[in-house]
């Protein structure tokens, strides 16, 4: 088979891929603290290379080579409420999972009064704790605010400035993102330290993603892939010239 038509076939199957990168940024332009991604594309081995016990033959044409997140800051959004917060800066707001104890960072701080039930240190009648109902900063979503001291954020009056911390790392770059606006650090992000950015109260952050930006890559990897199935077709046309030849 013509090493065009595997070039061709491999650039069709790696444009869908940006192509769906793209995509999913243009569908979070409205999602507070979203942060999109960017695609990067390498060659393939254009040569062979001898290796332990074979040749290693060479690659066809261009592969999606990493996604990587743009941390830089969105544009401020005021919805008018006052349980709405971000971070003028650098940090991430830290979630937490009652449930299982995992931390994870977010750049969304569209919060919201939870209801938790927690033991109040006195015991009953009967010698079992006595339980409270109180409201403490949540996400909506089960997952708690931690305050700057690490502990959960009781509400009393929504309208109160409250002490949400600001956590960050020296290096984002590798970090896990579980959701449209959630992230979990690996161990090549470093240290977790106490974020420089500012809270801000009443306002919000919105999507990094450029609409006008996100559709010409859409429309780049569109015609990128119309060029590579077009390769394959016109491979594949010779491939069949040459056959019909030998018959």
């Amino acid at each position: 088979m013509n090493q065009s038509f595997y070039i061709g076939a491999v650039g069709a199957q790696q444009q869908l891929r940006r192509l769906n990168v793209h995509s999913d940024n243009i569908a979070n332009l409205n999602t507070f603290g979203f942060k999109a991604d960017r695609s990067y594309f390498t060659a393939l081995m254009y040569q062979d290379h001898r290796g332990i016990d074979e040749e290693l033959p060479m690659g066809v044409g261009a592969r999606l080579l990493k996604t990587s997140t743009d941390f830089s800051q969105g544009p401020v959004v005021d919805n008018g409420r006052s349980l709405d917060y971000m971070i003028d800066g650098q940090g991430f707001f830290a979630l937490v999972d009652l449930a299982t104890g995992q931390v994870t960072y977010t750049r969304n701080g569209a919060f919201s009064m939870s209801e938790l039930e927690r033991a109040t240190g006195e015991m009953d009648e009967a010698g079992q704790p006595v339980m409270e109902k109180v409201f403490c900063l949540g996400d909506g979503t089960g997952r708690f605010v931690l305050s700057d001291t690490g502990g959960l954020i009781q509400v009393d009056d929504p309208k109160e400035k409250l002490p949400i911390g600001i956590y960050d790392y020296p290096n984002y770059d590798g970090m896990t993102q579980l959701d449209d606006t959630r992230y979990l650090p690996v161990d090549k992000n470093g240290n977790l330290w106490y974020g420089t950015g500012t809270l801000r109260q009443g306002l919000l952050e919105g999507s990094n993603a450029d609409l006008a930006e996100e559709y010409s890559k859409v429309i780049e990897s569109q015609r990128a892939y119309g060029m590579a199935l077009k390769m394959v077709i016109t491979s594949d046309e010779i491939e069949s010239t040459i056959n019909n030849l030998r018959t």
